[in-house]
């Protein structure tokens, strides 16, 4: 008797986006009884003579089915089986009962909440493994730039790496990885991280690599909301969450000795930052095991086609969980799903898990301030035999391809010229050997008083010095044909806690203060959105300027100077003259200090310059300045106090809200360049810093107080049609002010421009859209007070535009 060969095939069942295994998947021959159900960590397998068809089906509650076609002459198949997450009501029965089995447990997972959390433990401690790969899809149009004659020598280097996933190419591109100790104590709150190791792969700004760390990776399930890209979600198991979610109790199933229920959750609303996903709870503790969240491109995050996170936990010595893994994958798509997008991965593993030990606190007892990141020494020159035996897992052959091809591909000229050119065209900047040239958006520009202008800069770059930066610039108006510029010295000796000393010449006309992200009166861009009818004024400056700043580890700094301006007025203002005959300029020389604390302020740092990625408490400031007459042909004596708090608060599930609080008060009789004006704005770009509806120029005052104040609401009212992901907002910015009888007299001669609210307030208020085609802000703004007609060249409402980057 002859015995028939046997056929196997075996596989995993993975959740097809962030490419966990889906445990407990049932798996049937279409058309018969032949089936089988996926283990725990989504493996199944089949060993028969024959076929008892030629397709292999799918199935699991909250997945899209899935069928698998078989190649019958193949005696031995191995597969990976990916599931789309799909509608979560699909295959769920909810029958009439007393109880609903998903609320009761949704109540009890929140009942337990406290002993399950693991910011229960008064301290604790862990390793903690992070690794962040970044891949590009949809490469097909990449492939076609890489075959031109530029792209051409990495164009093989490319091809090498090209892998397949769901049939979209995809271009492994980046990866990085991270080894630290974390120590955490609850009373008193403090924190620490040190970084052990780090592979940046030719990334070498210490700034970022402590955000490689665990320090702002809080991702807790057990918290009533979850912060998604600075957007807050609702978790699952938030106090609150049966108002936003249905649940489901779809299984229940024995994981190693204990027994375990599968929740499935889904929002009761659509347009609402809540998850799609299911998660397995021990029946015994309702501690989580395991979580799954998932949200799609109707989600209100910019840019995302689909979010993935797991997070895993696992029971110490004690009985009591602890996160133990964590995977997030995002999917990036700026344009659309067809175009070119990224694929970012992370995984985070956690071993050597201790609580509540004294250790723990003699570490924390190192600390100088309540949360601190240190970069060990050498963790950023780990050699390869390091790594191997140090990560909590072994890297995939891709992922080992990754560092081979980063090693070679950032050493090409080709890379690096590319760098420079898409640096250059988003910039307007361009590093030529050891100096660098622009902004070229300011390279033409033009005005009423000087006609056609152009502008030249160059500055120093870190090839040169790497504490030491010079910039100079040399601009021309081909109207009044004058020459203007500035020159400026920048010594950096310390970075952490932050210490420098400046010096500075500048004589240019004074287009007033600038903000990082509003467009200035000096750039190509104000040609075209300048309001109508509305006398442009131009004065002059000349100024003289030394800085000393100092930081403390706290958030505390101080700014020290002594500056020398004067003042000439050119068109449109109050001449010199009128404040004393044969005067053509005014000139003030000031002493300044100002204070200023932001506690556990984040920044991202380049070689000279860093950018706030702002503070979780109010940031508060304070300024003194004081004028003395007779140095440097200085006339005016006087002091200015200014005083202001601003905050950034998140309202979940109402957006966030931001606002700026500030006073100030000016003691002398001087000319109004010395005196506070109340900065206007005659673009009809919306600038955040500025009363929009009010002039440059419009209002003079010694004492002052003023609010600007935003709420962001989110999609608001747009919920209702989720695609165009509009968000909704509304502004509010008010200011008092008075101007003393003497400043009056000296300031308001006969043909005057200026005006003094006079202890009335102004105020404007604005609503509008944000978010038009991701970029695009419009903002509607009214000057409601004061009601009295101060100023008949004002209108008294206005649309303003403006470009905003938005998550």
């Amino acid at each position: 008797m002859q015995i028939a060969a046997q056929k196997t095939i075996r596989g995993t069942v993975k959740d097809s986006h962030s490419e966990e295994p889906v445990p407990f998947a049932s798996v049937q021959f279409k058309g018969s009884n032949t089936g089988a159900v996926s283990d725990s960590a989504g493996r199944f397998a089949f060993s028969m003579p024959a076929w008892p068809s030629d397709t292999l089906v799918f199935t699991r509650v909250g997945f899209q089915t899935y069928n698998l076609k078989i190649n019958n002459d193949s005696s031995e198949i191995i597969v990976t089986v990916p599931m789309e997450r799909g509608t979560f009501n699909e295959g769920v029965v909810v029958q009439s009962k007393k109880i609903d089995r998903g609320l009761w447990l949704w109540k009890k997972v929140v009942e337990h909440k406290p002993e399950n959390n693991r910011y229960k433990y008064e301290n604790f401690s862990y390793e903690l493994y992070n690794k962040l790969q970044v891949d590009l899809k949809n490469f097909n149009s990449l492939k076609r730039v890489s075959s031109i004659k530029p792209f051409r020598p990495i164009n093989e280097l490319i091809r090498k790496n090209i892998d397949t996933l769901d049939g979209v190419e995809i271009l492994p591109t980046y990866l990085t990885e991270s080894l630290s100790d974390y120590y955490y104590q609850k009373k008193p709150l403090k924190r620490r991280e040190e970084i052990k190791a780090v592979n940046t792969n030719g990334v070498k700004n210490e700034s970022m690599v402590k955000f490689l760390g665990g320090m702002d990776q809080v991702f807790n399930v057990y918290n009533n909301y979850i912060n998604v890209f600075d957007k807050e979600f609702i978790s699952p198991i938030s106090d609150n969450g049966d108002f936003y979610y249905k649940y489901f109790v779809t299984d229940t199933q024995q994981i190693g000795d204990s027994r375990y229920f599968r929740l499935l959750f889904t929002p009761r609303r659509k347009g609402m930052n809540t998850f799609n996903g299911d998660c397995w709870i021990h029946a015994g503790t309702f501690g989580v095991y395991k979580m799954n969240l998932s949200l799609d491109k109707t989600a209100d995050v910019n840019f995302m086609e689909r979010f993935s996170f797991v997070q895993e936990f696992k029971r110490l010595s004690e009985g009591d969980w602890f996160v133990s893994r964590e995977k997030m994958v995002v999917d990036v798509s700026p344009v659309g799903n067809k175009t070119p997008g990224v694929i970012g991965h992370k995984t985070s593993t956690y071993q050597k898990i201790v609580v509540n030990d004294s250790a723990v606190s003699r570490k924390l007892a190192e600390n100088k301030e309540q949360e601190e990141i240190v970069v060990l020494p050498g963790a950023s020159e780990k050699q390869k035999i390091f790594w191997d035996t140090a990560r909590h897992e072994q890297l995939s052959r891709s992922e080992q391809g990754i560092i081979r091809m980063i090693d070679t591909l950032i050493n090409t000229p080709t890379y690096q010229k590319i760098t420079k050119q898409v640096v250059f065209l988003t910039t307007g900047y361009l590093d030529v050997g050891n100096v660098q040239l622009g902004s070229a958006f300011n390279w033409f520009s033009g005005n009423s008083w000087e006609g056609f202008r152009t502008r030249f800069d160059v500055a120093s770059n870190k090839n040169f010095n790497k504490k030491f930066r010079w910039h100079t610039y040399l601009a021309y108006g081909f109207g009044d044909k004058k020459f203007k510029g500035q020159g400026e010295l920048f010594y950096l000796p310390k970075r952490d806690p932050r210490k420098y000393w400046y010096l500075g010449y500048r004589n240019d006309l004074d287009f007033g203060q600038n903000y990082y992200g509003e467009i200035s009166q000096d750039n190509i861009f104000s040609f075209a959105i300048r309001k109508p009818n509305i006398p442009r004024k131009f004065i002059n400056l000349e100024q003289t300027q030394f800085e000393f700043f100092n930081e403390l580890r706290s958030g505390f700094s101080t700014l020290a100077s002594i500056s020398n301006k004067s003042y000439t007025p050119l068109l449109n203002l109050v001449p010199a003259e009128n404040f004393g005959e044969g005067l053509k300029r005014l000139t003030s020389t000031e002493l300044s200090l100002r204070l200023r604390f932001a506690f556990q302020e984040k920044f991202i740092e380049s070689q000279f310059f860093r950018t706030s990625l702002g503070s979780p408490y109010p940031v508060v400031e304070a300024t003194i300045t004081q004028g003395v007459s007779g140095i440097l042909r200085s006339s005016y004596n006087y002091t200015k106090l200014l005083a202001s708090v601003s905050d950034y608060i998140p309202t979940p599930p109402l957006g966030a809200i931001s606002y700026q609080a500030y006073t100030g008060r000016t003691f002398g009789t001087v000319p109004y360049t010395f005196l506070d004006i109340a900065p206007g704005n005659e673009l009809y770009y919306y600038n955040k810093y500025a009363f929009n509806m009010m002039n440059r120029y419009e209002f003079v005052q010694d004492r002052f107080v003023g609010l600007n104040y935003e709420h962001n609401i989110g999609n608001g009212i747009f919920r209702l049609v989720p695609k165009l992901k509009f968000r909704q907002f509304y502004t509010v910015k008010a200011l008092w002010g008075q101007l003393s009888e003497a400043n009056k007299t000296l300031n308001f001669a006969e043909g005057h421009t200026f005006q003094t609210l006079d202890g009335k307030t102004y105020l404007e208020v604005g609503t509008g859209v944000d978010n038009i085609l991701r970029f695009f802000r419009v903002d509607f703004i009214w000057r409601l007070l004061p009601k009295s007609n101060i100023s008949t060249k004002t209108e008294k409402f206005g649309i303003f535009g403006s470009i905003r980057v938005n998550l």
